[in-house]
């Protein structure tokens, strides 16, 4: 047998089985003091047992961001290796168990943002909105007024006694004012109403109808019923009271029509009403032609240019000769 050798230094299994610590086995923590740069979590997060370890691990790092940190999904994947899928899901625990509401709101340049709120303790925060509500509502009824005293049987018995003769006795006076009351009407009635709107004449209505008709011959998809033909020759009417011209009505009818038509008689209605040209204005006295002045003419005598309505002298030509015939 080899020699016992008392100064030998034991094993590790040995230290470990000796240990005088009362949990050998498990977490061992050691905690040192942080310099500023730390977040205080509370163990009703870390420690829940309904959320997943993602989640836990996204409120905690949410919780640590400063104020105005953006927390959407797009920015999350870029942090964490998880993919866009996982971290929405933890998203929806955290907003489901009360650690984080999502709120969609505009903007003062009318933009609409999401505006995400992290709750440390929900559970707090539940509590303290439950003791303001209840306070607030302990104010309200300390400053209402007291309600007056409902009135005694021997008080409310008169009443409706009282009351039967005052109902009895109004239909009267009311009669004597109604006169009065139905004369401010009267007044109103009085005020000159505004024109009736011109009626309009139908001269142009047969001409609408066969523009109408003739469509489908420059587009064949604008083939139209005759129900569709009587309800837009009012509007095409108008058109031509406007002084359109039945080719101008028929481009702005024909032109630019999409590929896919599917309701030509919609469509054709839609530019009527959209597109109606304004009313021609009346000719004013400014607005005649002028009497055109006459042409220009070469004097026979001096080869001069002069206004005449024909050939011939001019007026400086003209005097002398007929001075001359005179003498």
């Amino acid at each position: 047998m080899a020699e016992q050798k008392l100064n030998a230094p034991a094993r590790a299994q040995y230290a470990i089985r000796r240990s005088p610590s009362a949990h050998p086995a498990g977490v061992h923590q050691v905690t040192e003091f942080q310099d500023p740069g730390y977040t205080i979590v509370g163990n009703h997060l870390t420690q829940h047992r309904s959320l997943s370890g993602l989640a836990i691990g996204l409120a905690a790092y949410i919780q640590s961001l400063p104020e105005g940190a953006p927390v959407d999904i797009r920015t999350l994947a870029k942090r964490f290796p998880e993919g866009r899928g996982r971290i929405a899901a933890a998203l929806r625990e955290l907003e489901a168990y009360g650690y984080l509401e999502r709120v969609r709101q505009r903007t003062d340049d009318g933009r609409m943002v999401t505006r995400t709120i992290s709750y440390n303790n929900p559970e707090a925060t539940r509590a303290r909105r439950a003791r303001e509500t209840a306070e607030q509502a302990k104010r309200r009824t300390a400053t209402e007024p007291v309600p007056a005293a409902a009135p005694t049987t021997a008080s409310r018995a008169p009443a409706p006694a009282a009351e039967p003769p005052r109902v009895r006795t109004s239909p009267r006076p009311v009669r004597t004012e109604a006169p009065h009351v139905r004369a401010q009407p009267s007044r109103v009635r009085a005020e000159p109403a505004p024109p009736p709107p011109e009626p309009r004449t139908r001269a142009h209505h047969p001409p609408a109808a066969a523009l109408l008709a003739n469509l489908r011959r420059d587009d064949p998809r604008l083939l139209l019923s005759v129900r569709d033909i009587h309800r837009l020759t009012p509007p095409l009417a108008a058109w031509l009271e406007r002084g359109a011209t039945p080719e101008a009505v028929r481009r702005a009818l024909t032109t630019g029509l999409p590929d896919t038509l599917r309701h030509p008689a919609a469509l054709l209605a839609h530019r009527l009403t959209e597109l109606l040209p304004p009313p021609l204005p009346a000719a004013s006295p400014a607005a005649r032609p002028r009497a055109r002045p006459a042409p220009l003419q070469t004097c026979d005598g001096c080869e001069r240019a002069f206004r005449a309505p024909g050939p011939g002298r001019c007026r400086d030509c003209r005097d002398p000769a007929a001075e001359r015939g005179a003498a």
